[in-house]
């Protein structure tokens, strides 16, 4: 059972970037998907976050919201966090995790925005 983050990358401020959280082990679809981000020297917090059953519902930090979109596909068991408009303070490591039952965290994935 597990939620792997990917998609990470060096970009320039205003670049884009689109993350994948795939998800194996269990009946993806029964769970609301919550991506954090934790920048360095700061604690983990949470970025967007996707409601289960077809993900009806979507919530996004004031920070990132416009910018940012969650969706999910269910056939491919994985979430998506399409980042556009990239700042220098959107530099951190990317989680994804289930905000009940939360798995393990993985090593998350790397976004650097600089010049």
């Amino acid at each position: 059972v597990q939620l792997q983050a990917s998609g990470g990358g060096s970009v320039h401020p205003g670049g884009s970037l689109r993350l994948s959280c795939a998800a194996s082990g269990f009946v993806f679809d029964y769970y609301t998907i919550v991506w954090f981000r934790q920048a360095p020297g700061k604690e983990r917090e949470g970025v967007s976050c996707i409601s289960s059953s077809g993900g009806s519902t979507t919530y996004y930090a004031d920070s990132v919201k416009g910018r940012f979109t969650i969706s999910r596909d269910v056939s491919k068991n994985t979430v998506f966090l399409q980042m556009n408009s990239l700042k220098p303070e959107d530099t951190a490591i990317y989680y994804c995790n289930r905000p009940i039952s939360t798995l393990p965290w993985g090593q998350g994935t790397q976004v650097t925005v600089s010049s």
